[in-house]
Parts: C-alpha cells; structure tokens; sequence
C-alpha cells in the first residue's frame, strides 16, 4: 500500500520519515516517492494493508545500481494500530520505466536477483540500509 495511504497517525508518520532518513543518508540525490502505485481499480485489488510502499526516485539513470528508481516494500506486523509496527520483512526493487531489473528480499541469503544486478558495493549498501531498517524498527523509534 502506498506509504502515503499508511501515514494516518504520529506514529506511522514517524515511522516514514525516519525510513527516509535513513535511506537518504545513502542516496542523497534520491527524492521519497510516498504514492509509487496507480490509483486505479486493478491496482486497488492487489492492495496489501501490512506493507509501507514508498519509491526513491533518481536524477537520472544509476549505473551502479542500474535502476532509475528505487522501490521498498516493508512488510510490517501491527501496521493499523497506534504502537509502532514490527518489520518482518524489506523487500527492494531496482525499478526502471521498463519495469523491475532486480529485487532484493531479506529472506535467505539477502542477495539480489534479477536481470541486471547492481555493482557489488552497491549491493553491500542495500543490505546494510535492510539491516538498519530492522534495526530501526526494533528500538521502536
């Protein structure tokens, strides 16, 4: 669900600025995108009330990242109630307007995949910002 969407309380609105934050402290050209899905019917129907979607939107094209844009998904527990939320899960994608080129998930080995992977410091980057996701999460901002 757009992180827009999502930021209804102070603690939600919390939550999204300091993912942003954080997220900016590595990609500071990066501009937060809270409204990366359409808002149409189609998209409507696969809406997920537990995850906080925001996009990260370059100048230009990232040659190491090979993306223009940069799509997190947190998939949260306890994401309607007051209290903070807990992160079970962050799942990235290098996104282009050709669609997605790679996608990272915090299960398993937390190694991207995909048809045009990012240079492998970038790589060591994207995880390190998942780990401090969780990190932020578990001090329960």
């Amino acid at each position: 669900m757009n992180a827009a969407d999502q930021s209804l309380s102070l603690a939600s609105l919390k939550t999204l600025a300091s993912v942003v934050n954080l997220v900016r402290q590595y990609f500071p050209a990066a501009s937060p995108n809270f409204t990366p899905w359409r808002d149409d019917p189609q998209t409507r129907m696969w809406c997920e009330e537990e995850t906080l979607d925001l996009a990260f939107d370059f100048p230009g094209w990232t040659p190491k990242l090979e993306c223009r844009s940069l799509l997190v998904q947190l998939r949260l527990k306890d994401v309607q109630h007051e209290t903070t939320p807990r992160l079970l899960g962050v799942i990235m994608r290098g996104m282009t307007f050709d669609g997605e080129r790679w996608r990272l998930v915090t299960i398993g080995d937390w190694h991207p995949t995909g048809t045009h992977l990012p240079q492998q410091a970038e790589i060591t980057v994207l995880q390190e910002i998942c780990q401090e996701l969780f990190e932020l999460f578990s001090n329960k901002l």
